[in-house]
């Protein structure tokens, strides 16, 4: 039976070969540049494998594909190439906000169907994509004779490094969720890594492997089997398969993206690329922005989400962040603690949380109209405690109300450890989920369809991780996933000055981070300080993406910052290009960006502990126009470890393209720009 046609390209030859005592190559492929290529081999047993070569050097030395089922013999050995088919495609699309708005998708496709010669005949197809940065992957089972559903145990799908290197990666299955710092260990040194994991090869080559499309599927971690090998780990379930899923499905891709440098990693654009086109329509509704919160003094402890005293969600409170936010030029105001259900024990335990009941001393229909007419919208906040079951009972009620007043942006939370997340079946039998197992992950997918029907858009914490979703349904606008600004308010535990340029080149490759930045009184609770300079506070807008983009501190505190302060409000959270200028991961980022339906560019450069220099050329901006440099840089004696960390420079200069500029970061240091164009278009 023949399924698939092979087509003739001149960038990828293809042999159908026997298996032979030895491995055999019985396919080859090659990126668009031909600089990037792939070749297939099935070794003496029929075991099929693959191996990736970057202008001509081994990358990926040959790792196995397969299968295993709990209920089924696996599928990996006694296999024969049973047909093929190749494709290319080089295209654009256009994205509705982003870093960029138009986006490439030039690749090759080379799809091989693999059958077992036994019995059972059962078939397994990998199509790979060849991206002239990177390289992709994915198995799709059809529906056939011998397999109607798959209960996979795990995937036996290998990623073998072709030499040492360095690796920045944090810990899979810890109780804390995704929410560590990176670990910078030598390659064969890493434990079980969530993805992204992020790697610097002996010869320089950089390389981040992820994945894309994650849909009805588990998770997947990195499990290192020996030496520079890494297997696939996909996160587990309530039940015995890790997966269970009716055939005639195709499995997330498994990326490998590839640069010369740690800028060129963020610059690459596959993991939208492979993910399906927008599905909702149209989506002039999802708006980005920034926005305040009534969340830092909570955070800090000052005030509580539950009802008493400290009761931070009230009418009074609310209204003077709404009052602030309209005199700042800031469109929204985020409001934790608004609602029944956080008064006692609700960690891990979120069954009285009613995400359409406000408490009595949160006017919750006057402060909508107040809100509206001042030009200001609330974000609301679903914090399920863990109770995702609980949650997805009131997914309607709730985002209907959310509609009605006014709110364009939830905030979701699940905070319970990893492993605690409750699930109550129909029959009322209770499990134990984790955040990135199968049913988690149809989980958060339910909460943004049904928020799509009433056009609110979806701010994920404890989230499942970004594998480019936002491509597919746009209103999946940010998510957490990782150690954000609040880990800066407690006395125990801050993050360090490297954490930023740690996050840039792992994580952020990945999708937006609502990381909330902006805390210019550099302090936490109990006058604890955050290890950061105020300009670096600023830079952290341009640096750290997100569509939807919050000013944490209080009022009281940006009125005693006001020169910084203009920066944020000026600074925009939707771009129609970017620029990573230079970086090295886990020390220094500089990144340029473009604002949307403007002339203006902004740039953000950051560095870790050390104090760090850099020159960058500002090719970037427009040719025969001059532009206003507006410079927020750290100051004399700047410096995160004593009482400089607030010495900041305010200056202008006049710019052109081609002109040089000294970035001069102090330790914990950063540096924010905006290039305001001569007769341009701007827009906040």
């Amino acid at each position: 039976m023949t399924r698939l046609t092979a087509l003739a390209l001149p960038l990828i030859a293809l042999a159908l070969a026997p298996t032979a005592a030895r491995a055999d190559v019985v396919a080859r492929a090659a990126s668009p540049d031909g600089h990037i290529t792939l070749t297939i081999s099935l070794d003496g047993e029929g075991r099929p494998s693959y191996a990736v070569q970057r202008n001509g050097k081994p990358l990926i030395a040959d790792s196995r594909l397969g299968f295993m089922f709990t209920d089924a013999p696996k599928i990996e050995r006694n296999l024969t190439l049973a047909d093929s088919k190749q494709a290319s495609s080089d295209t654009s699309w256009t994205q509705p906000w982003g870093e960029w708005s138009r986006i490439r998708d030039h690749h090759n496709e080379l799809t091989l169907v693999f059958r077992e010669k036994g019995d059972l005949q059962r078939e397994m197809d990998v199509t790979f994509r060849l991206f002239d940065d990177g390289v992709a992957f994915r198995y799709s089972l059809p529906d056939q004779a011998n397999l109607h559903h798959a209960n996979i145990a795990e995937e036996l799908t290998q990623f073998a490094f072709a030499q040492g290197g360095t690796a920045w990666w944090k810990p899979a299955y810890g109780w804390n969720r995704e929410e560590y710092l990176y670990n910078r260990t030598p390659l064969d040194a890493v434990g079980t890594a969530q993805t992204v994991m992020t790697v610097k090869l002996a010869d320089g080559t950089h390389v981040a492997l992820h994945e894309a499309a994650l849909v009805d599927y588990a998770g997947m971690n990195l499990a290192r089997a020996e030496g520079n090998t890494f297997r696939a780990d996909l996160t587990p379930g309530a039940g015995a398969p890790k997966v269970s899923r009716d055939a005639g499905f195709s499995t997330p891709w498994r990326t490998i993206a590839v640069a010369d440098d740690a800028a060129g990693l963020y610059m690459n654009h596959m993991i939208l690329n492979l993910n399906e086109p927008n599905k909702l329509g149209d989506v002039s509704w999802i708006k980005p922005g920034k926005f305040v919160g009534v969340w830092w003094n909570m955070i800090k402890g000052e005030w509580s989400w539950a009802r008493g005293p400290k009761h931070g969600a009230t009418t009074a409170n609310v209204r003077r962040y709404i009052d602030f936010a309209a005199a700042s030029g800031i469109p929204a105001v985020l409001v934790e603690g608004w609602n029944v259900g956080w008064d006692g024990n609700w960690f891990g335990n979120g069954k009285d949380m009613n995400f359409s009941q406000p408490t009595e001393d949160f006017d919750a229909d006057g402060l909508a109209v107040y809100a509206r007419s001042k030009g200001v919208t609330l974000i609301g906040h679903h914090e399920t405690g863990g109770s995702a079951s609980h949650y997805d009972g009131q997914l309607d009620t709730a985002f209907k109300w959310a509609a009605d007043h006014g709110e364009q942006v939830v905030k979701t939370g699940y905070v319970t450890d990893a492993g605690q997340i409750e699930r109550v079946d129909a029959d009322g039998a209770k499990h134990r989920e984790w955040h990135e197992g199968q049913w988690m992950v149809n989980h958060y997918l339910r909460v943004v369809q049904t928020a799509a029907k009433y056009h609110v858009s979806i701010d994920s914490h404890e989230p499942v991780k970004d594998t480019g979703l936002r491509r597919t349904y746009p209103n999946w606008v940010a998510r957490e996933g990782g150690r954000g600004m609040e880990y800066n308010a407690w006395v125990g535990g801050k993050n360090p000055p490297e954490h930023e340029a740690n996050l840039v080149f792992t994580q952020l490759l990945g999708g937006p981070m609502d990381f909330t930045p902006g805390v210019l009184s550099l302090s936490g609770s109990e006058g604890s300080t955050i290890h950061s300079t105020i300009a670096k506070q600023l830079a952290l807008y341009v640096v750290l993406y997100s569509p939807v983009v919050m000013a944490a501190d209080t009022p009281e505190n940006y009125a005693k910052y006001p020169g910084p302060f203009q920066f944020i409000k000026d600074v925009p959270t939707d771009w129609s290009d970017t620029r990573a200028l230079n970086g090295e991961v886990g020390d220094y980022v500089t990144i340029a960006r473009k604002a949307k339906g403007s002339d203006d560019w902004y740039l953000g450069a950051v560095g870790d502990e050390q104090a760090r220099s850099s020159k960058v050329t500002l090719d970037f901006l427009d040719a025969g126009r001059s532009y206003t440099a507006e410079i927020y840089r750290d100051g004399p004696g700047a410096d995160y470890r004593t009482e400089g960390r607030h010495a900041i420079v305010i200056e202008k200069k006049q710019v052109k393209k081609g002109d040089v500029l000294s970035l001069d970061l102090a330790p914990g240091g950063g540096q924010a720009i905006r290039f305001v164009a001569s007769g341009g278009k701007r827009k906040r």
